[in-house]
């Protein structure tokens, strides 16, 4: 079964805390969510775009108090991608 992005990130909160900046490793998280490292690396690039994941340059990762308020919500948001082409 294929891992999410909000598995990573809920695990990331979980191993993680942004108030003292507590961090763990890629590999931590691959090995919680019995995931390939590659794959887990993907979605912290990609929740570290969004500002909810930060990643230091010795690879340590945590959660920002941006993703630990988004996962505190009571509603699922949805985002549509932008479209080159107004008229789709």
């Amino acid at each position: 079964m294929a891992v999410t992005r909000r598995a990573v990130l809920e695990q990331l909160a979980t191993a993680s805390d942004s108030d003292p900046r507590e961090t763990t490793t890629v590999e931590a998280l691959a090995a919680a969510l019995e995931a390939d490292e590659r794959t887990i690396e993907s979605h912290l690039h990609r929740l570290a775009d969004c500002e909810l994941a930060r990643i230091r340059s010795d690879g340590s990762v945590r959660v920002t108090v941006t993703g630990e308020e988004l996962l505190e919500l009571d509603e699922v948001l949805i985002v549509d991608p932008e479209t080159t082409n107004p008229s789709e």
